[in-house]
């Protein structure tokens, strides 16, 4: 075999070396979303075939994921890097419903109860997904039962989260959605969500936010920036959360 076949074999190796790894650890990254270790510790084969399973993919800001207008796309999709906003389109415009950050899963619910996704997927930035075809997904849960008890660890933790939000909002002024939707959203004491995004999820106008926003800075709880929220006072904000 000549020298230049034969660097050309050792080159590919080497790529297909660091495709492997990668796929690794963004399946080892995967399985520490989806669930706590303790109650279901992974193998190396849960790991590998996790990972040989996942697709990454990649979308620019704006574009559609999943959901209605993007040709569905069934599947699981777990948020790598980037922002992506679930909304729902309704009389009124679209609503709305949830944003999900590096480490949010979304997709595998319907999946599990065989109903199409009730919501469409837009990027707020560029965005990098690791996504899991129907197929994939189920052989996956069938073949590696402890994959599927931390899966559904996951489920049930994510589900019990959104039922503890909506009952926390019942009845509640808006100053304590506000404060409280600015703590579940921080990130590092930064909430990176542009107010219209906010309003939507609150269902409600953007003035109004808007003015509670003002009043919070006003008290040196928040400060307000361009797309985003900085956090001055965690305490003072559960204050008014619970008040």
């Amino acid at each position: 075999m000549d020298l230049g076949r034969w660097t050309a074999l050792l080159r590919a190796d080497a790529a297909n070396l660091t495709s492997r790894e990668t796929q690794i650890r963004d399946a080892a990254w995967i399985a520490r979303c989806v669930g706590r270790g303790a109650a279901a510790p992974l193998g190396p084969q849960d790991v590998a075939g996790l990972a040989e399973r996942i697709t990454p993919a990649e979308f620019r800001k704006d574009e559609l994921l999943f959901g209605a207008g993007a040709g569905d796309r069934p599947g699981v999709w777990i948020v790598r890097s980037g922002h992506v906003e679930l909304g729902v389109a309704t009389s009124r415009g679209r609503v709305v419903v949830g944003v999900l950050r590096p480490g949010d899963v979304e997709g595998d619910l319907p999946l599990l109860l065989g109903i199409p996704v009730p919501y469409s997927a837009r990027a707020m930035d560029d965005v990098v997904c690791l996504y899991l075809s129907p197929t994939d997904f189920e052989s996956l849960l069938a073949r590696h039962p402890a994959v599927a008890r931390r899966w559904l660890s996951s489920v049930a933790q994510r589900l019990a989260t959104s039922h503890g939000r909506l009952i926390s909002l019942l009845g509640r002024p808006l100053v304590a959605q506000v404060a409280g939707l600015l703590l579940d959203e921080s990130d590092q004491g930064t909430v990176r969500l542009p107010q219209r995004t906010l309003a939507a999820m609150l269902g409600v106008a953007r003035p109004s936010l808007n003015k509670v926003l003002k009043d919070l800075e006003r008290r040196s709880l928040v400060a307000l920036g361009y797309g985003s929220i900085q956090l001055l006072d965690d305490d003072g904000l559960r204050r008014v959360r619970n008040a």
